[in-house]
């Protein structure tokens, strides 16, 4: 039961993460101010803090070997690294919207291992 319980909480805050990325990316292409709220600013770091925390609970309760939870962390270190640059860091728009291109694919490639609990998704 607390295994369903702390997925549903981790899929939950994985939805409201990528939502919140997405809405900063489109309000960082507009170059919009809104960017700049205190809910915008705040609000991701506590979504991803339960994230996070959740992630770490699955994995302690999830039974046999976890590569593919290696490979999902490898991805989330990589989609940290160009959210950054998308939102803050890119000193360009032309940075900015590639980076934010490649974070939502490392995304997608995070989710499609979370499903698949295949970190190579049948290339091998």
């Amino acid at each position: 039961m607390e295994y369903l319980a702390v997925k549903h909480l981790h899929m939950l805050c994985v939805a409201l993460s990528a939502g919140l990325f997405l809405l900063r990316g489109g309000l960082m292409l507009q170059g919009s101010a809104y960017l700049q709220t205190k809910f915008l600013r705040i609000a991701p770091h506590i979504i991803d803090t339960l994230l996070l925390l959740s992630a770490i609970r699955l994995a302690m309760l999830y039974p046999g070997p976890k590569m593919w939870l290696v490979a999902k962390v490898c991805g989330l270190l990589v989609y940290i690294v160009l959210g950054t640059i998308a939102l803050k860091r890119g000193k360009t728009k032309t940075i900015r919207v590639t980076a934010l291109i490649a974070a939502i694919a490392c995304f997608a490639y995070i989710v499609a291992v979370a499903l698949s609990k295949n970190a190579l998704l049948g290339l091998a």
